[in-house]
Order: structure tokens, then C-alpha cells, then sequence
């Protein structure tokens, strides 16, 4: 993607250094989604950092959601960020419908970003595919609205897996579009932070295919909500291939599978690849697998047993992202009437 021209922007601007990253409540938060995102969240919280994490529930209905279900699987989503180690009073934890200013700034960079930016955006040809003309609107411009999720709180860094660096190349070119054409340097240039051993957690029935909850195995994933004997039955049954374990990382050039599983207890246990292999190198799977489900389990259940704790306090949750959301819309409010004063409406 080619960004905007430069010329005319200011560049001496100094910005809060301030972290900003959602997930979609779509229902199934698996270990894909604790390992590259909310793990990282919770380290980034205590970083010096201020942090803002958010339910995109406004993403979440470019396909359609019942609404029953997009609401617990709000609750489920918001009792996940907790149970893995999110503090609403650390950071502000909120959903974004609540958030008015996300909107309001999208139809503003509706505006500035350009159809054929949309047009190559991988999500929306892979998720719409031949059936364009019937897709929403609101997926093929959501990417905008991201943009506008992170500007509006003119978010310096967002923590993202590989498959959504696109997005932030977007969010940038939005920003240094927007800087440009008015010639002001009011929107940072946001920085992705992708770094973890598991930042990309793969299948584990087929390693070159992501984990999701939407495969129809669900052998195919870690579930969140998944008790001990789940995890351990999953990891178990998880396709592998017939040779030990290699000693350093280049050994497991071309066996994704084995790859997947020495990145999930590398992230797990907080070590890099590399370290792993030093203490795991020339053991059998069969040897590797109960290694790897005992630390699963050990990580992992407790944040399943508050997830359930949590979800039975629904009134607890929807206060805390009440309060969430207050907090968000003291920092958004401001940015976007100067957003608007820049653009040039009458307030």
C-alpha cells in the first residue's frame, strides 16, 4: 500500500505514549486469542504505558449477530480481558458502541481514505470473497473504522498479530493522508507492536491453517473455557510428525505442526524458541505433549475459572465497562472536536 505524499506535514509534534487494541466479540475466545493479544495486553499494561482495550462490537455486526449472543459474548469477551490480567482500573477496558467518537471519526476517514485502499485489503477479499456485491458496507469500510479506533485516542502503538499489520499500514496511511491535506501533524503515525513467540497460534489438527473458532473441529483449538481434561485430551490428539524434537529452531524449517506446539509452551512459559529447544531438543512428542499439557493447564485453568465466575456477575461486568467507556470518551471527546475544527464544521 502507498502511502499519502508527506510534503507540508509537520513532524515535531510530540504524542502520549499511549497503547490502544480490541477484539471482536464474535463468541470463542480460544488460545489464539489469549496468546496473541490478550497475554501481550496484560504485559504492556504494566510497562509504563497508558493502555486502552475495548470490545469492537461495532466491528463485530459487518456480518450479521443475534443480539442475545453478541451481548454475552460482549460480557464473555470483557470477563476473558479480566481473567487474564486486564485491571479496569490500570488500564480502561470498555466496548466500543458505548464510545460515540469511534463513529463520528469514521465517517471522517471514510473520507479520506480512497476506494482502492479498501479494495486491497486482504480481510476483505478473503472474508467477502466472490460475493462482494452482497457484503456489507460496513466490511468492506471497517478498516476505517480501526483507524478510527486507534486515532481517536491518537494511540501511538497497538499491539496486533501478523494478520493485522495491513491494518495498521492503513490506519498510517489514513493519518499521514489526513495530516497532509490539512497541513497539521495532529495524527501520529502509529507504530504495530508484533513481537511473542505465538503472536500467530496455529491449528492443531493442521499447522499452516491459524486457530479459530470457527473451523468446524473443535479439536482444531483451545477454547478458553475449556476445563483441564479438555486441554489436556486437545494437546493429546494434536497432529504432529514422527521425528524428536530438534535442538534449535532451524530444525523446524517445514514441520509447521511441530512449530505450532514449541511456540504455544514457548509463549506459555516465556522463553523463547530457542530456550525451549535447549531443554526439549531430541525428545519424542509423546514426551513433549504431557510437557506442554501440564503448562497449559497450569495457565490456563484459572483464567477459565474466573471467565465463569465473572460471567455469572453480569451486572459487575456491564459497571466496569460503563466506567470504561467514561474514561475512553474523556480522552476521544476532545480529539475528535478538534478533528472537526481542522476539517472545518461549526461547532
Amino acid at each position: 500500500m502507498t502511502a499519502a505524499p508527506t510534503e507540508g506535514v509537520q513532524t515535531s509534534r510530540t504524542f502520549t505514549t499511549r497503547v490502544f487494541s480490541g477484539i471482536q466479540p464474535s463468541g470463542g475466545l480460544t488460545l489464539g486469542n489469549y496468546l496473541g493479544a490478550m497475554k501481550r495486553f496484560v504485559e504492556m499494561q504494566g510497562q509504563g504505558f497508558e493502555t486502552i482495550y475495548c470490545m469492537v462490537d461495532m466491528h463485530a455486526i459487518t456480518v450479521w449477530q443475534d443480539p442475545d449472543a453478541l451481548r454475552r459474548q460482549t460480557r464473555e469477551l470483557a470477563a476473558g480481558y479480566i481473567a487474564s490480567g486486564i485491571d479496569p482500573e490500570k488500564s480502561i477496558l470498555f466496548n466500543q458502541s458505548q464510545v460515540a467518537e469511534h463513529a463520528q471519526l469514521a465517517w471522517i476517514f471514510n473520507c479520506v481514505a480512497r476506494m482502492g485502499w479498501m479494495q486491497r485489503m486482504t480481510q476483505w477479499k478473503d472474508k467477502a470473497g466472490k460475493n462482494q456485491q452482497n457484503a456489507s458496507l460496513g466490511l468492506f469500510a471497517y478498516p476505517a473504522l480501526m483507524a478510527a479506533d486507534i486515532l481517536v485516542y491518537h494511540a501511538t502503538h497497538v499491539p496486533v498479530g501478523e494478520d493485522q499489520k495491513q491494518h495498521l499500514e492503513l490506519t498510517r496511511d489514513i493519518a499521514t493522508k489526513f495530516n497532509h491535506d490539512f497541513k497539521t501533524d495532529f495524527f501520529p503515525l502509529t507504530e504495530p507492536v508484533i513481537e511473542g513467540a505465538a503472536t500467530r497460534v496455529m491449528s492443531l489438527r493442521d499447522g499452516s491453517k491459524k486457530m479459530s473458532k470457527s473451523d468446524p473441529s473443535d479439536a482444531s483449538r483451545i477454547n478458553m473455557t475449556d476445563d483441564a481434561d479438555a486441554i489436556a485430551q486437545k494437546i493429546r490428539k494434536a497432529k504432529t510428525d514422527p521425528d524428536a524434537l530438534p535442538s534449535e529452531a532451524d530444525g523446524l524449517e517445514g514441520r509447521p505442526e511441530a512449530r505450532n506446539l514449541v511456540n504455544i509452551y514457548a509463549a506459555l512459559a516465556e522463553q523463547s524458541v530457542d530456550d525451549v529447544l535447549r531443554d526439549v531438543g531430541g525428545k519424542p512428542f509423546s514426551e513433549f505433549k504431557p510437557m506442554l499439557s501440564d503448562l497449559a493447564v497450569e495457565k490456563l485453568s484459572p483464567i477459565s475459572g474466573e471467565m465463569a465466575r465473572l460471567m455469572q456477575q453480569p451486572d459487575e461486568i456491564d459497571a466496569i465497562l460503563r466506567k470504561g467507556a467514561d474514561r475512553a470518551r474523556a480522552i476521544a471527546a476532545p480529539i475528535l472536536k478538534q478533528t472537526y475544527e481542522i476539517v472545518g464544521m461549526v461547532s
